[in-house]
């Protein structure tokens, strides 16, 4: 083989292998066989002369000429594909797929529907949407752009922020008729509490007074979950009192089946931001569904967006 044989097919699967260090990964999400990411990456080697990557029986790792022609193979494939965006915006048309994470349940209820109307708008843009509550490895799982909820501390990504979630605390009517209403924040220490598994400090609530004191209260009970939709449907067969996103709630509140609590003391809001990996941010569609997010958010309940 010669240099000739250095093709962006393969290029692409070498990519993809080097960030996920699997084979049989990146063979089921091209859709193909893994013998033939193997033939990808055999002639690749083959056509360069050097051996990119060791393999071994658990996992495909980089060697160091590898590391260097992965790094010069992103900015190559970053070139060819924002090249062909821009062949395209010269007809106005936007084309390809985004690979877009999110919080679980803030996309069941409220990205998914941002997507659906994205692609109204943009009816030639692909979204593969995954959603999850894990802090994933954005360029290993070929993600583009994360909605996360809290805190983020991952600096190697473009952060945009989105917005506040404002919380509040809720319980069903009937939890309430039978249980009673708390009417100041050490009254929770007696009631059944929904928390959260995956969420440190949950046994623990804060809450600001109507004149801005600040109070501390013990939050326990029988239920832990580690979803928000695991919690929402807790609150609604009355298992007890928890602090809710309104966005998350917002529904069940209009609907009556939820009712707010302690309305006079607030929770801290949670910040709500947007991850974009940087070798992806130039690439026209992903401005676009940026953008579209940014401008679309402050429909969600709750979501309060940053002051410009």
């Amino acid at each position: 083989m010669d240099k000739s044989d250095v093709t962006l097919e393969r290029m692409r699967t070498f990519v993809r292998v080097a960030e996920r260090g699997s084979l049989s990964a990146v063979a089921r999400e091209l859709g193909v066989g893994q013998s033939t990411i193997t033939r990808h990456l055999r002639e690749l080697e083959e056509a360069i002369g050097v051996p990119l990557l060791s393999r071994t029986t658990r996992r495909v790792t980089m060697t160091d000429e590898g590391s260097r022609y992965y790094a010069n193979s992103v900015q190559i494939l970053r070139l060819v594909e924002q090249a062909g965006d821009e062949a395209r915006g010269t007809r106005g048309a936007s084309a390809g797929t985004i690979r877009v994470s999110c919080t679980a349940a803030f996309g069941v209820l409220h990205a998914s529907r941002l997507i659906f109307a994205f692609q109204d708008r943009y009816p030639d843009i692909g979204v593969d949407l995954s959603l999850t509550d894990e802090r994933v490895d954005l360029v290993r799982e070929g993600v583009d752009i994360a909605l996360r909820l809290g805190p983020l501390t991952d600096s190697s990504m473009k952060l945009r922020a989105l917005g506040q979630s404002r919380r509040l605390l809720v319980a069903a009517p009937a939890y309430l008729a039978g249980r009673g209403r708390p009417t100041v924040p050490q009254d929770l220490s007696g009631h059944e509490g929904i928390r959260m598994s995956n969420i440190a400090g949950s046994d623990t609530l804060m809450l600001q007074g109507p004149a801005g004191e600040r109070h501390v209260v013990p939050f326990g009970g029988r239920l832990r979950v580690d979803h928000g939709l695991a919690a929402r449907e807790a609150l609604v067969s009355g298992r007890g009192i928890a602090p809710a996103h309104r966005w998350l709630v917002d529904d069940l509140l209009s609907a009556g089946r939820l009712e707010a609590i302690l309305p006079d003391y607030s929770l801290p809001p949670v910040p709500l931001s947007m991850l974009i990996v940087p070798e992806r941010a130039g690439i026209a569609r992903v401005r676009l569904l940026v953008e579209f997010l940014v401008e679309q958010i402050g429909d969600v309940p709750g979501i309060e967006k940053p002051e410009r």
